[in-house]
């Protein structure tokens, strides 16, 4: 399967830029990047003002994804897939060396990587790095919680399960009354399965089965004995 390194801000410090590297095997200067923006069209807090600056890595001090000295970077939207074949885009995917995957909304990133087809080529990429940030670190987990519904509040919070553990994102971010530890901590009373809560300055790698926290800054571990 892809290797996943899931995020909260992306590549926000040299621990998680290390981790990155090592995940590639090899300089980040001599790797091929596609970028997916496909989540935050089912975010009612982006627009697209709000892609445009994450795809031209132009977010005010911010790191962006995009903007970490790769090779070439090209953007790759879900949405257009179905209409494009397969057989046209799936070598673009197998061609990069890392998937760069935006934040937004999970469950509407859920059923484009299905309607897309691109989750039926996930266990084939082996070589790739999946890099995710907040809702395309938290696709691949079992379940979201009812409170990071913002497409289908009334809808299911399943998403792809590629992992075992879900995510709680942007944990004690500057202004943010929701994501507090408090919050975080009775999120995880609703998810019966294992969760972490992480902030913009941690990572969590997935590789061959071994997950591992990298982190500068705090982060949670709930549900777990």
């Amino acid at each position: 399967m892809v290797k996943l390194l899931l995020t909260s801000g992306g590549i926000t410090n040299a621990s998680i830029r290390e981790a990155l590297v090592d995940m590639l095997g090899k300089p980040i200067d001599e790797c091929d990047a596609l970028f997916i923006p496909t989540a935050q069209w089912g975010q009612p807090m982006c627009s697209p003002r709000s892609v445009w600056m994450s795809t031209a890595g132009r977010w005010p001090g911010e790191p962006g994804l995009v903007d970490l000295g790769w090779k070439s970077v090209g953007v790759l939207e879900l949405t257009a897939l179905p209409s494009i074949g397969r057989d046209r885009w799936l070598p673009w995917v197998r061609d990069a060396d890392v998937l760069l995957v935006d934040g937004g909304e999970a469950i509407y990133l859920r059923d484009w990587m299905l309607e897309s087809g691109l989750h039926d080529e996930m266990a084939s990429l082996t070589d790739t790095v999946w890099v995710g940030v907040s809702a395309g670190s938290m696709v691949m987990t079992p379940r979201v919680g009812k409170e990071f519904l913002d497409w289908k509040p009334d809808g299911g919070d399943e998403t792809l399960g590629l992992v075992d553990f879900s995510i709680f994102p942007h944990l004690d971010y500057p202004g943010w009354s929701s994501n507090t530890s408090d919050a975080a901590r009775d999120w995880a009373t609703r998810i019966d399965n294992p969760a972490y809560a992480i902030d913009e300055q941690t990572a969590i790698s997935v590789v061959d089965g071994e997950v591992r926290v990298i982190s500068e800054g705090n982060w949670l571990q709930l549900n777990s004995d």
